[in-house]
């Protein structure tokens, strides 16, 4: 069940959401001002046993200012909307698709790359957002579902694979698949959790 969406569950929303953008935007800021783009070897490199590090940094980091904003609004939109249904989940959710992710670079993309940005995690939350409604079947999932949908629709297109430099496909792939199987085994990750 979705959180009611008092003034206290919209504030905690926000500052998570908010949070984690201030947190891209002071590193790019550190990243570019001070240390002349040396934070983005922190990315995912593939193959490498350094690179695995990317997998936990890589989507903090971005390679230019336009690459941070072109991420900031759907970060923050389909990111509060994976938030609806509380902190936990959220938590749960984004750390599943975080990891199936930076994996699936890790394993797939060209030697020699470096794979840095959040759109692996939109991805995610774009795939998770849209299966939910299948696997659950709820009102709520299925109109949220149809929302994701007409806003970022578009977003479909950036799984084919792509030469074009800086456009990590394989992210965006990854981070997808990481979404539905994250909606598809969420009982038993909520199962998990709590035990855990």
């Amino acid at each position: 069940m979705p959180l009611p969406l008092t003034a206290s569950t919209v504030a905690t929303q926000a500052k998570i959401i908010g949070g984690l953008l201030t947190l891209m935007w002071v590193l790019e800021l550190i990243d570019q001002v001070l240390l002349r783009h040396r934070l983005d070897r922190f990315g995912i490199v593939p193959w490498t046993q350094n690179g695995l590090r990317g997998i936990l940094f890589a989507p903090l980091l971005h390679g230019t200012w336009q690459h941070l904003s072109a991420n900031t609004l759907p970060f923050a939109v389909l990111g509060w909307l994976t938030l609806l249904h509380g902190v936990p989940e959220f938590t749960l959710v984004t750390a599943v698709i975080w990891l199936i992710s930076g994996f699936g670079v890790w394993l797939f993309a060209p030697s020699h790359t470096l794979h840095i940005g959040a759109s692996g995690i939109i991805f995610g939350y774009f795939g998770f957002l849209l299966s939910r409604s299948y696997f659950e079947r709820d009102l709520l999932s299925t109109v949220v579902a149809v929302v994701v949908a007409l806003l970022y629709g578009p977003l479909i297109w950036g799984l084919l694979p792509s030469r074009r430099r800086g456009i990590s496909w394989q992210g965006h792939l990854f981070g997808l698949v990481g979404g539905i199987l994250t909606a598809r085994y969420l009982p038993e990750l909520r199962q998990w959790l709590i035990t855990f």
